[in-house]
């Protein structure tokens, strides 16, 4: 508990400084707050005046094109707002290859995670409205939510979920997603996950947060995608924005997913449903209609002179509450710990930029396409969104952070983009330990396919069928709604398929157990994260 109390100590301390750095500044931007000039909490060495303000954004455009021409995404939408102004607002290339509309400032894309921050917002104005505290148990709300530890189940809170501190391991849940689960069934099985220490480590879990924003919607008597709209897109104009994919996929003006295949960009095969996961990444939205979601950040929780949120409900999502667990394989140092440290707050990521400032951030991502990022610089009352509608290579990233080097240097100090496509490859790296190789020329023979077939049983996953089809086949079939692949022989009683939906990244192994003969599981290697992808035969 000693890490708890901790993490409410830096909270509070860090809001009194928010505080400071995001009330209203006069028009001329390089002027802080009252009272700030003074403060060593958000003292820079680095001098930031207008006019590199002003050039920083006569230049984006340039930066904008040039990412463009670099890295081929077929589209790309960017905002910046200064003092609660947008001071810059242009569309990029073409909604969809398939159909080439260009992308103008209207044009709504999927944000993925950036759903999280917004969400957040969408929560501090329901604390403020102090029908919940962020510090509410989550059964408070929703009593038939459970997970694998009593304790936890009991005491993890709205925040603990949106800090990612619950214990439940990094992306929980979203493999059940892919093989076709809802939202409540996903949420239901939540519980038979293995549990890390309670409140110790940042375990990025969609969701988790998606639970919290659920008990949150309970609260006020409504479901999520409702209450986000009147809660906040209605009160400051946010008309381009929705939190459901039907809305989504309705609009005439939308940006579409696009994937690479052979280095080429290709419209998605199938456009990324994330309705189960609305909360955590279901948002679609414009830059426009952005640019006013980060003027009311930078304006502790008014826009255009109107309070729409509670600051300090806003301040505690914008303070530091947890930190991501740095690995390091048998205690061996495998380099400096040089990196300035990652830390998250509540649905919103919180750090310190190379000049000694603070910044908010997070980045969204879908690997059937989409790729987004925004930052906050709250000392300049500044900041910048960067939409595509291309899979995860770190290119708007890379924009955000070159506008960030010309606000803060004058110049662009890196290659971003080269830098953020390496930091992202492991996304799109297949970890299956058939990817990349061939079939044996003499492989061990199968048992008859007939021994295989059966149902299989697995408490997390649900029932798995393996059928012998009418052509010879052996299919596997997964799923509530059952989809069905073709198993192909690998070696013995290994066979391969190719999973699909947003974390199937190639080949996966199949691997039927068989004691005394007898077939009796079956582990499906894209399942088996946790060691919990083997099925037993019923």
């Amino acid at each position: 508990m000693k890490t708890v109390s901790k993490i409410k100590f830096s909270a509070g301390a860090a809001a009194a400084a928010l505080v400071l750095m995001l009330q209203p500044c006069g028009s001329s931007g390089s002027t802080p707050p009252a009272g700030s000039q003074n403060n060593p909490g958000n003292h820079s060495a680095v001098a930031i005046t207008q006019a590199m303000i002003d050039a920083a954004v006569a230049k984006l455009d340039g930066i904008a094109k040039d990412a463009m021409r670099r890295s081929g995404v077929p589209g790309m939408a960017i905002a910046v707002v200064h003092n609660g102004k947008t001071v810059f607002s242009k569309g990029y290339g073409v909604r969809s290859l398939a159909s080439p509309e260009p992308v103008d400032t209207h044009t709504v894309f999927q944000l993925a995670s950036v759903s999280k921050s917004v969400g957040a917002t969408v929560v501090a104005g329901v604390v403020g409205d102090g029908k919940v505290a962020w510090n509410d148990p989550v059964r408070k709300y929703r009593p038939d939510f459970a997970l694998g530890d009593p304790y936890v189940t009991e005491n993890v809170t709205i925040a603990d979920l949106y800090s990612h501190r619950s214990g439940l391991p990094d992306h929980a849940g979203d493999l059940l997603e892919d093989i076709g689960y809802g939202r409540d069934a996903v949420l239901s099985r939540l519980h038979y996950y293995p549990l890390e220490p309670f409140r110790t480590n940042e375990r990025y879990t969609n969701f988790g947060l998606t639970a919290a924003a659920e008990a949150v919607a309970a609260a006020v008597g409504t479901s999520w995608e409702t209450l986000s709209k009147t809660r906040l897109y209605e009160r400051i104009g946010m008309d381009d924005t929705s939190s459901t994919f039907a809305d989504f996929m309705a609009r005439r003006n939308k940006a579409l997913g696009h994937v690479k295949q052979n280095g080429v960009w290709v419209p998605t095969p199938q456009q990324r449903n994330p309705d189960a996961q609305s909360p955590a990444g279901g948002v679609s939205s414009s830059v426009s209609d952005m640019a006013k979601w980060m003027s009311l950040l930078l304006s502790a929780g008014t826009f255009e002179g109107k309070p729409v949120v509670n600051s300090q409900a806003l301040f505690t999502a914008m303070t530091l509450h947890s930190f991501p667990k740095t690995a390091v394989p048998d205690g061996v140092q495998t380099g400096l710990p040089d990196n300035r440290p990652g830390m998250y707050g509540l649905g919103i990521g919180v750090g310190v930029d190379a000049a000694g400032r603070v910044r908010y951030s997070h980045s969204g991502g879908f690997l059937l396409g989409a790729s987004t990022v925004y930052v906050l610089l709250p000392s300049e009352h500044l900041g910048i969104v960067v939409l595509t509608n291309g899979s995860m290579y770190g290119i708007p990233e890379a924009v955000a952070a070159s506008f960030m080097d010309q606000v803060e240097t004058g110049s662009v100090s890196f290659d971003w983009l080269t830098a953020f496509g390496q930091k992202f490859a492991p996304h799109h790296t297949n970890p299956s330990r058939l990817a990349d190789k061939t079939p044996p020329e003499n492989p061990a023979p199968a048992l008859p396919f007939a021994e295989y077939a059966g149902t299989y049983a697995s408490d997390l996953y649900g029932p798995a069928e393996v059928a012998v089809e009418a052509n010879g086949s052996l299919t596997l079939a997964l799923g509530p709604v059952p989809k069905r692949f073709t198993l192909t022989h690998w070696d013995g009683n290994t066979f391969a398929y190719t999973p699909v939906r947003e974390n199937a990244l190639g080949i996966s192994a199949v691997d039927f157990n068989v004691s005394g003969g007898s077939v009796t599981a079956v582990t499906i290697e894209n399942l088996n994260e946790y060691h919990q992808g083997t099925f037993v035969k019923q």
